[in-house]
Formats: C-alpha cells, sequence, structure tokens
C-alpha cells in the first residue's frame, strides 16, 4: 500500500485529462479510465499551480460527496477549472444570496427545501402533457422545415429552453438571449471576462423579470417563492435554474441521439420496445455522463483519511465522472451501451448526497418522452455527415455536441 500521507515527494500529480479519442466520442478521455485502472484517487495539478486529486473509483466517489468534511464553498477552495467559478459576486468570494449550489448546510438546507417544494415528482407529472405538447411542436416544425436539419437548433436546445421558461415564468422569446449568454459561461475556451460579462447580462435579465414577478405574480416558480425570497435570492436562484435546466437537457437529447444513432442494434431495441425507455435514458445517462469535467468539485474542511490516502485540509477534489460511471467494479461490461441494463440508474450522472440535482426528474421526463417521440416521428432518421465530422464540446464545463446535423 502507498504510503497515505497526500504531500510525499514521489507524488508526481497528473493533469486532469479531456481530449477523448478520435473516433471515440461517447468514451472518457483514455487517461481518466487508466487512472481508475491503476489509482482511482490520485494527485492532480490544477492550473493555479493547486495540486489536490482526480476520483475516478465508483465507491470513493460516493463516499466524498455524501461526506460533511468536503465543502462545495468556492471560497474555502482553490478553482479546479479557470473560469469553472464563476457566479455573481466574482470567483473568489462566498456565494452569493441564493446561489446555493455552491453552499454547505445549513444554508444550501434552507434553499434546498424551498426549492424541494416546486420540484416535488407530482408537480413534475403534471407538467408531463405540457411537456409532451412542446416536444411534439418542435417536431412538427422540423417535419415542415424538412431535412436535413441541425437536431441542437431544431429540437434539443428549444425543449428544454421552453420547459424551463414555462416552469419559471421567463418569456421564450427571448430564449436566443439567454441561451446565448449561457454558451458563453459555459465554454472553457470563453475568458473569465467574457464569462462574467454574459453572466451579468443574464443576471440584469433576470432582475428585471424578478420584480415583474413581484408586481404581478403568475402561475410559476418563482412567482411561488415571492413571499420565502428577496429579489437577490430570486435572481440567483433563477440564475442557476435557467442555466442548468437546458444547458444539460439539450445536450443529453443531441448526444443521447447521436449515440442511439451510432449504436444501430441498440436504436431498433429501443424502436421495437416502448418499455425500455425508461432503462434507456439511465443507460445513455451513464453511458455519456455530459459533466465530464468534474463538476463543482470539493475541498477537504479537515485532514480526511479516504481510500487510503490522506487528503489535506483545503486540497480540492474533482470527480472524474465519465469514468466513475464506467467502473467495472459496479457495472459489468461498463463500456457497453445496454440499453437494457438494469443497474444503470445507480450512475451519479446526477451527483449523489444533498447536493444531488434538483430537477432529476424533470430532465427524465424531458429526455424519455423527447427521445421517444423523436424515433417514432423520423424512423428512418439518420446523420447527415460523417460521424467524425460531428463537432464536440470538449472544452465546455457540459459535454455534447454544437450541432448535429441529421437527415430522414
Amino acid at each position: 500500500m502507498r504510503d497515505n500521507v497526500s504531500t510525499q515527494s514521489g507524488d508526481q500529480p497528473a493533469t486532469l485529462p479531456v481530449r477523448r479519442d478520435p473516433g471515440c466520442p461517447f468514451a472518457p478521455p483514455p487517461e481518466l479510465e487508466r487512472h481508475r485502472a491503476t489509482e482511482p484517487l490520485t494527485r492532480l495539478a490544477f492550473p493555479d499551480g493547486h495540486v489536490g486529486w482526480l476520483v475516478t473509483g465508483y465507491e470513493l466517489a460516493r463516499t466524498i460527496l455524501s461526506d460533511p468534511r468536503f465543502t462545495v464553498r468556492p471560497d474555502l477552495r482553490h478553482p479546479a477549472l479557470p473560469r469553472a467559478n464563476v457566479r455573481p459576486g466574482g470567483v473568489t468570494g462566498p456565494p452569493a444570496p441564493g446561489w446555493f449550489a455552491n453552499m454547505d448546510p445549513p444554508e444550501h438546507t434552507r434553499y434546498r427545501r424551498l426549492l424541494t417544494g416546486q420540484f416535488t415528482v407530482r408537480r413534475m407529472r403534471l407538467l408531463e402533457p405540457r411537456i409532451a405538447e412542446i416536444i411534439h411542436e418542435r417536431l412538427d416544425a422540423m417535419a415542415t422545415a424538412g431535412p436535413p436539419a441541425d437536431l441542437v437548433q431544431a429540437f434539443a436546445l428549444p425543449v428544454p429552453s421552453l420547459v424551463i421558461c414555462e416552469l419559471l415564468g421567463v418569456p421564450y422569446a427571448d430564449h436566443a438571449f439567454f441561451e446565448e449568454q449561457t454558451v458563453t459561461i459555459v465554454d472553457m475556451d470563453s475568458t473569465e471576462a467574457q464569462a462574467m460579462t454574459a453572466l451579468e447580462n443574464l443576471a440584469g435579465y433576470l432582475r428585471d423579470l424578478v420584480a415583474r414577478k413581484r408586481a404581478e405574480p403568475a402561475d410559476d416558480l418563482l412567482s411561488g417563492l415571492i413571499g420565502d425570497l428577496d429579489d437577490e435570492e430570486l435572481t440567483n436562484i433563477a440564475l442557476v435554474l435557467l442555466v442548468a435546466g437546458h444547458e444539460t437537457t439539450a445536450n443529453m437529447l443531441a448526444l443521447g441521439t447521436f449515440a442511439l444513432l451510432r449504436h444501430p442494434r441498440q436504436l431498433a431495441a429501443l424502436r421495437a420496445d416502448d418499455s425500455l425507455t425508461g432503462t434507456a435514458v439511465e443507460e445513455l445517462m451513464r453511458y455519456l455522463t455530459i459533466i465530464h469535467l468534474g463538476g463543482p468539485g470539493r475541498a477537504a474542511l479537515r485532514d480526511v483519511e479516504v481510500g487510503g490516502r490522506l487528503i489535506r485540509e483545503g486540497e480540492t477534489v474533482i470527480l472524474g465522472l465519465p469514468a466513475i460511471n464506467r467502473d467495472p467494479e459496479r457495472f459489468a461490461d461498463p463500456g457497453v451501451l445496454r440499453l437494457d441494463r438494469v443497474d444503470a440508474g445507480h450512475h451519479l450522472a446526477f451527483g449523489h448526497g444533498v447536493h444531488q440535482c434538483l430537477g432529476q426528474q424533470l430532465a427524465r421526463i424531458e429526455l424519455r418522452i423527447g427521445y421517444r417521440a423523436l424515433l417514432e416521428r423520423f424512423p428512418a432518421l439518420r446523420l447527415a455527415v460523417p460521424p467524425e465530422e460531428v463537432p464536440l464540446r470538449e472544452s465546455a464545463l457540459v459535454y455534447g455536441v454544437w450541432r448535429l446535423p441529421v437527415t430522414w
């Protein structure tokens, strides 16, 4: 067993693997999987010079995500990635009011409890007819325009954008504005100044919207929180939900469709069996794992021993989720897309512990109805370009494709 003192001189820290093998757009970076096979908790050199840790093992990840000795607060840790901590108030201070994604309990608990009441399973199910209507409207428009089409712009992006707009009470007429700002925020090739400007633009827009909701409440999530939160809290909550609520689902719809088109036997099985859709959604989330750069990261609040290694107080830990969700100690034949996989739902694509994704049930509904309706409406759907020409979002915080040209 290796010495468990994390500062031992023999440790040569790795750098975060990002680039994937050409021709393997759905597989994690090979180096990430090598780390999991040889040392699932390994030293990692971050861009600012800080040396922390990379987790690539499934059980280790669950342990850290549920351990209160680790914090998500960015003011208590080094930034995991350049400008990944862009948020209201800057990148080094404590989280702004309402910015619950970067809070620990009990502050996080207060916001989470309020928001959980707005994201109940019952409420999400009541939304299903409207979600189905939105999906079929987009497919109608796609069919009317005729082939070829960019599935991202024609379907994958508009669907979750329309859904989150309805949920929050954001006018969809402004979707081009907030989608443009979001792309700048999540693209790692954006400078910190560009990302902060986009965030401030979006915050200003939502601040005005919150003021209108307070003056004239409607039947939406923001209006439902007016009595419990002030304008700054509501604005920042809306920021988190608006960005996360359409960016992630949009990329799962597009990248999942790309993966299905590249796995014709699995696609045929899904077309033939409607009951397979729920497990197919879980398996696609496991297999693709679009939160591919470690998420917000954690830092040790004090010295913590995990997996035989000592993580020192203040050291940053990030999760290599694409490798974690393909850990052979948890999933049999993890590199194989198998839409009937019975344990696919154990993936960590939605996280784990108190910060597990708030909108996961909404995302599942959108994906389940979206994939099924798309495949039924276009039974001859296929790529309109060679697969190697599909541009990948390797530089974005959320993995996926920039465009997906399809025809039918």
